[in-house]
């Protein structure tokens, strides 16, 4: 039974991923563990009491476990009492059991990924864009888009990705619609500039299980780890045109002010585009994800995020 299906009262045998533990000691003066246990559907809290050494190494943070465990109502929300538990081999068990992956189907966001990259008209823009993605294909469509916050699963990063790279299509045509074609905007720079922009953090961190930051993630940090990629394959791929330093402005300023990071902020009609529409994307992913486990009729916790807002979610 999957954790987002739990009921107080029952009893479980299942494979789980453990994802933190701490020790404590209990009135009696025995040492029990409160450990975060996750599936794909999502995390539970769990207790081992009366726990001993065999027990610290069974839930190590990052074992696939096997547990026997009553559900509890505590507080008002559910725990798991656990009676047993095993180490699983890794080698054994299948990842997307365990790790929170996108909505959208990953066929669908490589399909429109693939679509895009067909897309362009400028030679330079797809020679890079190409180069730089297939360099980091496997991490670009498996990692998170961050460790926490937005897109935080398995596939987060290349739907954020797809996502605004539609956006951005729509918005184009829009305006060069409305504006019978007199409306100038270099249209592939934008779109490879979202292809582009997040890419660093498959070098930002570890990947989609128990996802931290990396040594490089920590001390350069994905903007300025991706504008040295591009700057470095460019160089490789002999472009002599304006369009890698345009690229590389859209990647150092897409956070769109100094105190979020970016070493610029945005200074051509693209580069803005991008910051604001990447923007969007992640507070809107922040505001549904508050809302989810929101009840109708009540206020989110406060978004920090959002300026420590609290959103409220209608009646139905």
């Amino acid at each position: 039974m999957k954790i987002k299906d739990l009921n107080d009262g029952i009893r479980v045998i299942e494979n789980y991923l453990v994802t933190n533990v701490t020790k404590g000691v209990s009135n009696n003066g025995q040492m029990y563990l409160t450990v975060s246990l996750q599936d794909n559907t999502g995390q539970i809290e769990a207790r081992v009491w009366d726990a001993n050494e065999n027990d610290v190494e069974v839930f190590k943070q990052g074992n696939f476990v096997r547990v026997v465990a009553d559900v509890i109502e505590y507080r008002s929300n559910l725990q798991l009492k656990v009676m047993t538990g095993e180490v699983l081999n890794p080698k054994e068990v299948r990842l997307d059991e365990f790790t929170m992956a996108s909505p959208v189907k990953l066929e669908t966001l490589t399909a429109e990924l693939d679509r895009l990259l067909s897309s362009f008209a400028d030679t330079d823009i797809q020679r890079l864009v190409e180069r730089l993605i297939s360099d980091r294909y496997e991490a670009f469509i498996t990692y998170p888009a961050a460790s926490r916050l937005h897109h935080e699963y398995t596939h987060g990063l290349l739907e954020h990705t797809i996502t605004i790279a539609n956006l951005a299509d729509r918005i184009i045509d829009y305006y060069l619609e409305l504006y019978e074609g007199d409306w100038h905007i270099n249209r592939d720079l934008v779109i490879a500039g979202i292809l582009l922009h997040d890419l660093g953090k498959t070098i930002e961190l570890s990947g989609p299980v128990l996802t931290s930051y990396t040594v490089a993630g920590r001390l350069v940090g994905h903007i300025s780890l991706m504008n040295a990629e591009l700057l470095k394959v460019a160089e490789e791929l002999e472009i002599k045109s304006e369009m890698p330093i345009l690229l590389s402005h859209i990647i150092l300023s897409h956070h769109g002010k100094l105190e979020y990071g970016s070493p610029v902020t945005p200074m051509t009609k693209e580069a803005q585009l991008v910051s604001m529409i990447d923007d969007l994307d992640a507070k809107m992913k922040l505001i549904e994800k508050a809302l989810n486990t929101t009840n109708s009729g009540e206020f989110t916790d406060r978004l920090w995020a959002l300026d420590s807002t609290s959103f409220y979610k209608p009646k139905k």
